[in-house]
């Protein structure tokens, strides 16, 4: 607990993190959020800053493969790991399979949600496949929507993983 305290009052530090495959050094002071970090000093802005809470899940970004709440993270935690952010799951052009089935079911509106959700489906995919409709929701219950709704989110998950889509989800 002492090293934390110390950590949150200490002078900036440059840290190195990997994002998306590149390795990034920056210079963050201990309060720093990594969702700070991400926007404002590498300059990817798909991440959303959200509720800043933990709560909506919009700034959800994978941290050594796991899914995380990048404004509940520390940047200087993150000091040699690797993160995904949105902006690393496609391939130039070349969307996912998880990204498609979101245009291909309508799982986006007004897409402050979309990266977390993505990102949520995208670690939840990697780990299981073929997951059954409960662990899709289990994955997806730290994200919230206000405009979309989740059948459309559930049913691209369900179409990511080539199980079909329920007509009832349609």
């Amino acid at each position: 607990m002492a090293d934390r305290s110390r950590e949150l009052s200490g002078k900036s530090q440059v840290i190195s993190i990997e994002v998306n495959g590149e390795l990034h050094e920056v210079t963050v002071r201990p309060r720093h959020t990594l969702v700070e970090v991400l926007r404002e000093k590498i300059g990817l802005t798909g991440t959303k800053d959200g509720c800043e809470q933990g709560v909506c899940g919009a700034c959800t970004i994978l941290l050594e493969g796991r899914p995380a709440l990048s404004c509940l993270t520390l940047a200087i935690e993150c000091d040699g790991k690797k993160v995904r952010t949105v902006e690393g799951l496609a391939n130039g052009e070349k969307v996912t399979a998880i990204q498609q089935a979101f245009l291909d079911q309508g799982a986006v509106q007004c897409g402050f949600c979309t990266p977390g959700m993505l990102m949520s489906a995208t670690a939840l995919l990697e780990k299981n496949p073929k997951p059954s409709l409960p662990e899709i929701k289990k994955a997806l219950e730290g994200n919230l929507c206000r405009c979309t709704g989740y059948n459309a989110i559930v049913a691209a998950v369900r179409q990511a993983s080539g199980q079909g889509v329920d007509p009832v989800m349609q």
